[in-house]
Order: C-alpha cells, then structure tokens, then sequence
C-alpha cells in the first residue's frame, strides 16, 4: 500500500485528499520538487529543499513547514517504502480558497509528498539514445515567468511533449523566443562541440536543474572543458555529441534531432559524465 505525506501527517494513499478548492488545482498555483532516492537515501536533499524555498518565495506563496519538517518526512517516507530506489514529488499549493484568481483568500498552503518509481526510459534507449524534436511550442521568456521558478503549470512543455509524440518522438526541445535553445519538456540539455561540454544559460530559459549544476560541477572537477553559452538548433545538429539531464531523467544519451543523426551517441564524454554521476550517487547515498 502507498504511503503519503500530507500536511505533517503519512496517510494510506486512498485517504490522501485535498479539495477541489485547492488553488493548485484550479490555477497551477504552486511549487514542487521531484527528489530521487537510492539505498534508501534522498539524493541532493538539501539542494532540493533549497530550490523549493527559492521558488515559493518568488512567487509569494508561504510555507508552513520547515526544512526539518520535510526532512524528516521524506526519510519516514523512504524507510517504509518496499524499494530501496524511487522517487519523491514533494509539492506545495497555495491551498483552499474561493473561485478567482486572488491568492490573499487562501489561507494556508496545502503541503504533501509523494513516493513512487519513475521510468521515464526503457534500459534499451539509455543504451542507443532517444529521438528529439524542436517543438513549435516555445518556451515561456523569463520576463513573463522567470524559469527558476519550477511552477505546478507545466502547460506549455505538456504542449511540447504531445507535439514530439505526435512525430515519433522520444522528447521535445523548446526554444525560447529569440530561437535559442531553452531546454526540454522535462529535461536539461548538453551537447558537445570540438571536445567542449556546452549547455544553455539559465537567461535563454533553461531550468537551474539540481542535475545540471552537478554536471557543471563534475565536469569542473575532472578537468572537462565546459562553457554556458546561448545555443540554436545548428548546434544541436552540429554536435559531437548530445544528452538530456534531470532528476527524473538521469542522464539520457540523444541520438537524433529532428531525423538528423547526432555525430556519436552515446559518445565518450556521455559515458565519462554518466560514469562519474554514479560514482557520485554512490557517494552520497552509500
């Protein structure tokens, strides 16, 4: 039987509830985070919690439970959970209030936490890299919504994501308004170009994803020439090599972009960042 966490106490999952007042559910008004475990311990908890925070600030939305509090019920959740791998949405909605879009009527935010698996892939497209799409859909510019704020309205990468469905394939690439390559649907992007590990800026519309920062740092660490610089679709169907990113995703190997083929894939330097990923993984959650 699942296991919730709903606003300080764990319930069975049926008796999990919140009201169809919920202004998370009627609006999109709220913040989450998706959290992975391994050997029964959150991986980059802290950097999460940290993110969550920074989100629910930017968008004025008040937190009734401390850092502490999620914690701990995030390891209670884990240890009574019959897998020692998994994944954790931890979301926070503005709460109950009257129709209307005025959030000062709702009074407290509703809190819960989810546990669960998340295969995005099969092991077989891990192996041979997946199909992209540039999506027509664009992404939302940071002067209407700034993209570190990780929101429950996830409308326009949904949008995105039906699109790639709808030509065969395995995810989408947005681009932001002025053509450069935001990120995709559910996913940072890398691509490699002469030996250097390249992504977008947090300013072209990429999200300030936990596992981005962990490559970046990575790459750093082990001496891989990485740059943050502003990229179109020219480079992805120039690229040496290409991968999406995400705590959800992992690290996924790309091997087309729009039908063209991605010079190597996975490539070396693909299997390298992996390779040090899980060593790192392994680190934190030994």
């Amino acid at each position: 039987m699942k296991q919730v966490w709903l606003n300080g106490r764990i319930v069975p999952e049926e008796e999990a509830k919140v009201s169809l007042f919920d202004h998370g559910l009627l609006y999109g008004d709220g913040v989450f985070e998706g959290i992975r475990f391994y050997n029964n311990k959150a991986f980059q908890l802290d950097a999460h919690l940290e993110r969550l925070e920074q989100s629910a600030k930017a968008i004025g939305l008040t937190i009734p439970y401390s850092v502490q509090a999620f914690k701990t019920a995030v390891d209670s959740l884990i240890q009574n959970y019959p897998e020692s791998q998994g994944y954790l949405r931890l979301v926070v909605t503005r709460g109950v209030g009257p129709l209307g879009l005025d959030p000062t009527h709702c009074k407290r935010a509703n809190c819960f936490i989810l546990v669960d698996q998340l295969n995005m892939l099969d092991k077989t497209l891990r192996e041979t890299g997946v199909r992209l799409a540039i999506s027509s859909v664009r992404k939302i510019p940071n002067e209407c919504l700034d993209a570190r704020v990780k929101s429950l309205n996830y409308l326009n990468l949904i949008l995105a994501k039906m699109e790639a469905n709808s030509v065969g394939a395995h995810e989408a690439i947005l681009l932001n308004t002025s053509g450069f390559v935001a990120e995709g649907s559910s996913e940072n992007i890398f691509i490699v170009n002469n030996g250097v590990l390249q992504t977008p800026p947090i300013q072209d519309g990429a999200l300030d994803g936990i596992t981005r920062r962990l490559i970046l740092q990575l790459a750093n660490r082990n001496n891989i020439a990485v740059s943050e610089r502003s990229l179109t679709p020219y480079d992805l169907y120039n690229a040496q090599e290409c991968f999406l990113c995400g705590t959800g995703a992992e690290l996924i190997p790309v091997a087309t972009v729009n039908g063209r083929r991605v010079g190597n894939s996975p490539g070396d330097l693909y299997k390298r960042i992996e390779a040090l990923y899980q060593d790192l993984i392994v680190e934190q959650t030994d």
